[in-house]
């Protein structure tokens, strides 16, 4: 069953290496991811399950040491999923996954509790998204969630998907959702809206809401902004 979740968002920038002097204007938002990362420690889960975005639909199985890298970004440096080095077939994280890994290894104590990912993409509906996430709670034992995605990137006029008028009332009942554990509106999201105002988000945040079903979880929202023009929600589930 599931036991707690933590919802984080995932853009690279988050890594201090990668934001080099922009690193502190994205520190209430690591500090926001540390305290949902404490909720799911402090659920004693049997297992931790990291949902992020992928490049394809999914569902893409991230093993327990899976690589990412950030030399995309410029910066040399290596992350494993829930582990301090990788797996032998080479599974590589994309961005929001490995972004994901670096939060759990910042954070520490995850070494002795099973960890696995899965990728989930824009082109996933809402239906497939929400099966998975049943599955996923179907587990046997107690199942925690790292969620990450970020909402819109259509906030101002220098955002990557420039400005859109429908993006701060989506990022809000977004927000509204996350803080008040509401399954029922993650699930109703518009899939065809959140792909234009490109929400790497949607499909993860529907997942979680197939696995939640049923929890009678309690949300609490740590964090809501838009820098860069792009949403950045964090919350945490139990």
């Amino acid at each position: 069953m599931l036991v707690a979740a933590a919802v984080c968002p995932c853009p690279p920038l988050l890594v201090p290496e990668v934001a080099a002097g922009a690193a502190p204007e994205l520190d209430a938002a690591r500090a926001a991811c540390t305290d949902a990362l404490g909720v799911l420690a402090a659920s004693r889960p049997d297992r931790l399950v990291l949902v992020g975005p992928a490049d394809s639909a999914g569902p893409e199985v991230y093993p327990r040491g899976a690589r990412g890298s950030f030399r995309g970004f410029g910066v040399d440096l290596e992350v494993y999923l829930g582990a301090g080095s990788g797996d032998a077939d080479g599974t590589e994280l994309p961005y929001g996954p490995a972004v994901g890994a670096w939060l759990l290894g910042r954070t520490g104590g995850w070494t002795d509790v099973p960890v696995d990912g899965i990728g989930v993409g824009d082109a996933l509906s809402a239906e497939r998204c929400a099966a998975l996430g049943r599955d996923i709670a179907a587990r046997s034992g107690r199942t925690a969630l790292l969620v990450l995605g970020d909402a819109s990137a259509c906030r101002t006029l220098k955002a990557p998907g420039y400005l859109d008028e429908r993006a701060a009332p989506f990022d809000a009942e977004v927000g509204r959702a996350l803080g008040a554990a509401d399954p029922a509106a993650l699930a109703a999201l518009d899939v065809v809206l959140a792909r234009e105002l490109k929400v790497s988000g949607r499909a993860p945040w529907q997942v979680l809401a197939g696995a939640a079903e049923g929890a009678g979880l309690a949300g609490a929202l740590l964090y809501e902004d838009a820098p860069y023009g792009v949403g950045y929600i964090a919350a945490a589930w139990s």
